[in-house]
């Protein structure tokens, strides 16, 4: 065990788009559990666009990280030292705290995981937070029925590629929307949607192709021109399941403006009689982790869910990583191999 905890600070709260200044990358002593804690060594980090928001003090549903406070984030890596029952040096285990090498954390929020099952970055993404709130989302908001179409922003993305393909399981049809023609085939030929959208290209003449008779249900990552041109096309009884707006996080008008794009006219939730909601995975995802992963190991293993990685190599790099996953730079779940 090394004698520095290197950790990752929030320096200065971003002005719009984060920049590699915000934040301060500094060492310091390895921690000591306290009793009912467990020292973790990180050896993989995930980040993911809800961090945005930590760092701004605008009201939300979680308080901001605190100025020169270490960042937010789950990891998941190697139990070195422990004062709680149920877990002993050389467990692995998934539940680590923050951009750092080293944390103490209570034992009530580890989850102990077996290496063999899935790599261990898996349980930073497909079979972890993720994962989960693809699951539950899609369960409890979106309610897929077979023969229906189900469309996916961000779909080469953490959760959408989960999203999608659990709509797949349940029989829809399945149209991605995705950033270029690399992340489009990927989505098609390897996560097996029935076809993807690049957002870049003419939004309404590609969503009228793929789903001529309309859309039932709107896996929303995006906002903006995206959420703008998919919701005029959604079908009677349609549903909206708003998991994140990442177009608009570096808004310097805030998360809930609408970045500049026209806003859909409401009155078609009454006329359609639509269900938007909007939902948090920690509200009521995490005590339905146990079968969650049941399921998920399941299609793992028949070969029904897949997924893809983007890691960053360096505990020093993650600022940087950080800043592209915001501007859509990654190619699927985007995790930091800490060492």
């Amino acid at each position: 065990m090394t004698n520095a905890n290197l950790q990752v600070l929030l320096r200065r709260r971003p002005k719009g788009a984060p920049v590699p200044e915000d934040f301060e990358i500094v060492e310091t002593a390895v921690p000591e559990p306290r009793e009912g804690e467990v020292l973790i060594r990180h050896q993989y980090l995930s980040l993911d666009p809800y961090m945005r928001g930590r760092m701004a003090e605008a009201k939300s549903y979680a308080k901001p990280v605190e100025l020169g406070a270490v960042m937010e984030g789950r990891a998941a890596g190697e139990v070195v030292a422990s004062k709680a029952p149920g877990f002993a040096p050389g467990d692995i285990v998934a539940g680590g705290y923050g951009w750092q090498r080293y944390s103490c954390v209570k034992a009530a929020g580890l989850i102990k995981v077996d290496p063999k099952e899935a790599p261990l970055s898996a349980n930073l993404g497909v079979l972890g937070m993720p994962g989960l709130t693809a699951w539950v989302g899609l369960e409890d908001i979106g309610m897929p029925k077979s023969g229906e179409t189900v469309v996916v922003s961000a779909a080469s993305g953490a959760v959408g590629q989960v999203v999608g393909q659990i709509a797949k399981i349940k029989g829809c049809k399945v149209i991605g929307i995705a950033g270029g023609p690399k992340k489009c085939q990927y989505v098609t030929e390897e996560l097996g949607f029935d076809a993807c959208i690049d957002h870049r290209g003419d939004l309404d003449a590609q969503l009228d192709a793929a789903c001529p008779e309309g859309i039932d249900v709107y896996w929303e990552n995006v906002g903006g021109p995206v959420q703008a041109a998919v919701f005029p096309r959604f079908r009677d009884f349609g549903r909206m399941v708003m998991c994140g707006v990442i177009s608009q996080y570096n808004s310097v008008e805030g998360a809930d403006s609408f970045g500049g794009a026209p806003g859909p006219n409401l009155g078609a939730v009454v006329r359609k009689r639509l269900r938007i909601e909007g939902f948090i995975v920690s509200d009521k995802g995490w005590p339905r982790y146990g079968q969650f992963r049941k399921e998920m190991l399941g299609w793992m293993a028949d070969g029904r869910m897949t997924w893809r990685e983007d890691v960053a190599e360096g505990l020093r790099n993650a600022p940087q990583a950080f800043i592209g996953l915001l501007e859509g730079k990654n190619f699927g779940k985007l995790v930091v191999k800490v060492d």
